[in-house]
């Protein structure tokens, strides 16, 4: 297949090249004028990477739902499957910081209105979004979702939305991700916007990387990323490794390591098991002059469907659900935090999360549906109220 063109801020980079024989892929960079990666610094030699797209491609290629979706159709088409071939088929399509030019063409997409897909969460609904939009649909996760343009009639804007829904295994996981957000939001922790529709089959997403000021797209780094791993690497790592990250390349540290201690705690007390690598990240303008952590995204509580759920990372060396003691250390040790500000940190996530049992408990009593979920979330939440460690705490009963 031919080489795919990546473009910087409309300006053209580097290539992006496929050796089959050998399974590797390789970036060189045509241009020091743009950095496509703060893990891929300018230089004249070749970026080599084996059996997987670089990093900053790969947290592109979709997973799970969508991934069999491409796998079934363009399999047909070429008669067999690769990272290049789903990544050519989908690139010409990304609005981000980095755009592409493959030998697929660039698709016209229809908007849609916001509100009809608010009302009309149905699986029909969903299945169109999904044909609609699927060559723009460079997102990753397991979870069932697309992305969409949607028009706003309030705001008289048309934006890119993730949409996402569920399957029977994991029900009501649009409400549990919802009220998981909400919660980060009581704590003080940014989020994207977000929407519950009718019915609340949908979780509509506005994505955050565009920028208003600038009309331009800032760059988006999943923190797997920056550590020079893709997305079947996920899961190997440590909250540590995230912070020192963090630390390292964010431009304001202090309201960085203050923001991501506070998601530390609420997924640990909302017991979020997929805060994985992929689920952190940072966004910068378009000179790279302002690093900034990311909105929080994708949290979810994963023990009303696993109970035995641990953390995505390690946390000491463990994946364990740790308590206060433990996370006050971590806070200190780990994000430059001072012990009387950590404990402060650690009270008013307490003190977020009681109101967000509270909120729960009156939702319940509106909607039956989502009862069992609902008393789910209440029950572990109100052992995350506790202070004990994770030995101390029996998730069986669960």
């Amino acid at each position: 297949m031919e080489d795919i063109k990546v473009y910087a801020n409309k300006e053209l980079t580097g290539k992006i090249f496929f050796e089959k024989d050998e399974n590797f892929f390789g970036f060189n960079y045509l241009t020091n004028n743009k950095t496509i990666s703060l893990a891929m610094p300018f230089k004249n030699s070749t970026y080599i990477w084996k059996y997987c797209l670089h990093p900053i491609f790969d947290m592109n290629m979709p997973e799970g739902y969508l991934f069999e979706i491409f796998k079934k159709f363009l399999t047909k088409e070429y008669g067999y499957i690769n990272d290049f071939i789903i990544f050519s088929h989908i690139c010409p399509n990304i609005q981000s910081r980095l755009t592409f030019e493959s030998q697929t063409s660039k698709s016209k997409f229809e908007n849609l209105n916001l509100e009809d897909i608010l009302e009309n969460d149905n699986n029909t609904t969903f299945i169109k979004i999904v044909n609609m939009f699927l060559n723009k649909n460079a997102i990753s996760g397991v979870q069932p979702k697309s992305l969409a343009i949607l028009k706003d009639k309030e705001s008289l804007t048309t934006k890119e939305y993730i949409i996402k829904t569920f399957g029977e295994e994991y029900p009501e996981l649009v409400l549990n991700e919802y009220f998981c957000l909400k919660s980060l939001e009581k704590a003080g922790i940014d989020i994207p916007n977000i929407k519950l529709s009718k019915n609340n089959k949908f979780l509509v997403v506005e994505k955050f990387n565009y920028d208003k000021k600038s009309d331009s797209f800032f760059g988006f780094e999943e923190i797997a990323c920056l550590l020079g791993k893709n997305k079947d690497e996920k899961y190997n790592g440590s909250y540590e490794q995230v912070a020192k990250i963090l630390y390292s390349v964010c431009t304001n540290k202090i309201e960085t390591m203050k923001s991501f201690y506070k998601l530390i705690l609420m997924n640990y007390l909302l017991k979020n098991g997929d805060a994985h690598l992929k689920n952190f990240g940072i966004i910068y303008d378009t000179n790279i002059s302002e690093i900034k952590f990311a909105p929080a995204y994708d949290v979810v509580n994963t023990l009303v469907y696993f109970p035995k759920d641990k953390p995505a990372l390690t946390m000491f060396g463990k994946k364990l659900w740790f308590g206060r003691k433990e996370l006050i250390k971590f806070g200190i040790l780990n994000c430059y935090i001072k012990e009387k500000q950590a404990n402060d940190i650690y009270d008013s996530s307490i003190s977020a999360l009681k109101d967000s049992i509270k909120e729960v408990e009156e939702y319940c009593k509106i909607n039956t549906n989502f009862k069992e979920i609902g008393n789910k979330l209440i029950n572990i939440w109100n052992i995350s109220l506790d202070e004990k460690t994770y030995k101390e705490i029996k998730f069986e009963t669960l």
